[in-house]
């Protein structure tokens, strides 16, 4: 737990010192630091009182009414405490919202957006409040029953600092995407908590400081002292400010102006296997599976690992007996195979037609295969597109929708695919992660049917060719979406939002670029004004893209082009079909207006 919460720590504070961060400093700087300052009118009285300290009574008393009249000509009193009430409510509303934002706003059947518009709201609310001094007494009004009501917009600052958690957007990195997918998939536990609480305190630390900092200024700066109720309306302006440049994503473009300087520790962060394993917060050790690491991945041999995890969580199943539900306990006395899969990894795809081959030589001799569905994107988590995808790949298996990644989770896995296999005794016998090794994984099948009945009569081993590509000799999976992408080879940074790129110079192998305006979600790229352009140079001998909405992309490679029609749920794509070597070139895909590009994979 130490670990986890210094890891999020040190990655919210990257975070806070990374060009992100610069929308919201002239507010923290004005509004959550100067106005917090003590007036002219306080230091006159605390530099008077220091002066006449040794001086008799009627000097004290000369002294106070001296005071009175300069805190008479003073600005409105601001808490003291103003930069920590700021800082606090921007850590209390990241934490909430990134956590269970998403659960509630379901529940409330309201648009994931609603609460950065609510924060856009309330930030214009206070500015006026800070520029119209009555428009801020109507503010308060419906806080008047609280004793001590630290809640206008020149007081505690706290719910400026809500508003800011709200509409403030930190830059995506390995400790973000972990809280964001533990948010999103509901596996909140002690970890994802600390981690969080911790990566939004390192991230608020820096502007923690830079309020503070103009507190100080503000203190020793003479024309700041004098001039607080301008302090409060040119702070008033700039949080209005901000909420109509984060209506028109101008943050984004500012930040585009100014070169990550972070990017080099941000990729030392995310490159790290152990802070890798540390983020791993969806394969926690529990008593179901806490032996499974005594199986070796791709083992030769049967091994012994554990009783078998429960399949749990799951929101649908298909291809049973009146799509009911499957128990493991239910299946005892045969063998079971378990794959976790995802309609659209092509690795999944290629792996697909050896267990539809087990399934079919073994079905009817005690052989049990049970397609988990764990989805990568959102798309995969309609039940009509995962039936239309298992369709497509003849796979009549049974298969369980597991959405919220809970089966995923119990089994520790990391990866699509990936084979468990079980004996019949319900204890796991076999893992494989990834693809390949077929015919292992299909010896130690008949191995486990022999043992469960000696008397069985056992088909010859199926023969389906292995088009497994040699690991290291193609390009890796490329994904487009803001929350996985990999091998990006642009000179613009790749932020979220609607942005504008062009294609390098030079672009490095294995890598991609785009050009025009796109709009990059956490879950896919889409051009915007009108179509955009991806340049990729791969290694393969297929190329495949996952895409989804309807238009056009248009191919060109070697001279030539080729246009392909998409339309409906998001699916994977042949750009370069299957060759018989591996090859290294460079394609040119047009994406028209309305198309959603999710990922390249290749083969």
């Amino acid at each position: 737990m130490l670990s986890l919460a210094l890891i999020g720590f040190l990655g919210g504070i990257i975070t806070g010192i990374s060009p992100c961060i610069l929308p919201v400093l002239p507010v923290i700087f004005l509004s959550g630091g100067a106005m917090s300052a003590r007036g002219e009118g306080e230091t006159k009285k605390r530099r008077f009182a220091r002066r006449t300290m040794p001086l008799a009574s009627d000097a004290a008393a000369i002294s106070d009414a001296a005071t009175a009249t300069a805190e008479k000509n003073a600005a409105p009193k601001v808490s003291p405490w103003r930069p920590y009430f700021v800082i606090a409510g921007l850590v209390v509303a990241f934490s909430v919202f990134t956590l269970i934002g998403s659960l509630i706003l379901a529940l409330l059947n309201l648009p994931q957006d609603f609460l950065r518009w609510a924060g856009i709201v309330v930030l214009v609310l206070i500015g006026l409040g800070l520029i119209i001094p009555a428009f801020q007494h109507l503010l308060e009004k419906p806080f008047s029953w609280i004793p001590q009501k630290n809640v206008g917009t020149d007081k505690g600052g706290f719910v400026l600092g809500l508003a800011l958690g709200a509409v403030y957007v930190p830059c995506a990195g390995p400790v973000l995407a972990a809280i964001t997918v533990a948010g999103s998939t509901g596996r909140i536990g002690p970890e994802t908590i600390v981690l969080t609480i911790t990566f939004a305190v390192g991230a608020a630390l820096p502007l923690l400081i830079f309020a503070l900092a103009g507190r100080r200024v503000a203190e020793r700066v003479k024309t700041f002292r004098k001039h607080q109720q301008k302090i409060r309306v040119t702070g008033g302006v700039l949080m209005i400010a901000l909420a109509i440049g984060l209506v028109f994503n101008l943050p984004q473009a500012l930040q585009r102006l100014v070169p990550d300087y972070t990017s080099a520790l941000q990729d030392q962060f995310s490159n790290s296997e152990q802070i890798a394993e540390q983020l791993n917060l969806g394969g926690l050790v529990n008593e179901q599976n806490k032996d499974l690491d005594q199986c070796t991945n791709g083992g030769t041999e049967l091994e012994s690992c554990g009783i078998a995890p429960d399949i749990q969580g799951i929101q649908e199943w298909f291809n049973t007996e009146n799509n009911e539900e499957i128990t493991l306990d239910e299946l005892r006395g045969e063998v079971v195979l378990i794959d976790f899969w995802a309609y659209s990894c092509i690795n999944c795809q290629r792996a697909v037609p050896h267990i539809n081959s087990w399934y079919d030589a073994y079905k009817d001799l005690g052989l049990n295969v049970i397609g988990v569905h764990s989805p990568e994107y959102a798309f995969e988590k309609v039940p009509a597109n995962v039936k239309a995808g298992a369709e497509n790949y003849a796979i009549e298996y049974p298969v369980a929708l597991d959405n919220n990644l809970s089966t995923w989770t119990n089994y520790r896995n990391r990866f699509w695919p990936a084979h468990y296999l079980i004996d019949a005794e319900g204890v796991v016998r076999h893992i494989k992660f990834g693809e390949g090794s077929y015919q292992t994984t299909e010896k130690l099948i008949r191995e486990l049917l022999v043992d469960a009945n000696p008397d069985v009569q056992l088909p010859p081993a199926t023969e389906v060719s292995d088009d497994t590509p040699e690991a290291g000799t193609t390009t890796p999976e490329t994904y487009l979406s803001l929350g996985k992408v990999v091998n990006y080879g642009g000179d613009e940074k790749y932020s979220s939002g609607t942005n504008t790129y062009s294609f390098p110079s030079k672009l490095a192998d294995n890598s991609f670029a785009l050009k025009g305006d796109w709009e990059l979600t956490f879950q896919n790229a889409t051009p915007r004004n009108g179509e955009g352009s991806i340049k990729l140079n791969y290694t393969a001998s297929e190329v495949r893209m996952v895409l989804g909405g309807e238009g056009t992309i248009t191919v060109k490679r070697d001279g030539k082009t080729e246009t392909i029609n998409v339309s409906g749920t998001p699916n994977s794509y042949s750009i370069i079909p299957k060759g018989d070597t591996i090859e290294t070139g460079t394609l040119e895909v047009t994406v028209s207006e309305g198309v959603e590009a999710y990922s390249y994979t290749f083969g």
